[in-house]
């Protein structure tokens, strides 16, 4: 059974930064991809970020290049999501998953946190 959990969002005012956490259990962290999606009211949950079993391949979307980095700690079983420059549109419910990446590509599995609200006022 995987267990993950988010943590680290709050309230930021545009402009500002945010490092969100996902702590794993419950399998071999180091052996999965990891990756942050979003979802916002109304919307579909969308991709944010992917980092490689071993860090060395990540992946982003357009809206946050240059803005948001992943990272990880296999040692310690956690991811990070780093958030620099926030806008208002990045407001969302962040949920980490453990995957494969293939390339740059990202496939997500079945195993969800249960997500960590950011909100950005102006």
């Amino acid at each position: 059974q995987v267990q993950l959990v988010e943590s680290g969002g709050g309230l930021v005012q545009a402009g500002g930064s945010l490092r969100l956490s996902c702590a794993a259990s419950g399998r071999t962290f180091s052996t999965y991809a990891m990756g942050w999606f979003r979802q916002a009211p109304g919307e579909e949950r969308e991709f944010v970020a992917a980092i490689s079993w071993g860090g060395a391949v990540t992946d982003y979307a357009d809206s946050v290049k240059g803005r948001f980095t992943i990272s990880r700690d296999n040692a310690n079983s956690t991811a990070y999501l780093r958030m620099n420059d926030l806008r208002l549109d990045d407001t969302a419910v962040y949920y980490c998953n453990l995957g494969r990446m293939v390339g740059v590509y990202y496939y997500p599995s079945d195993y969800w946190g249960s997500g960590t609200q950011v909100t950005v006022s102006s």
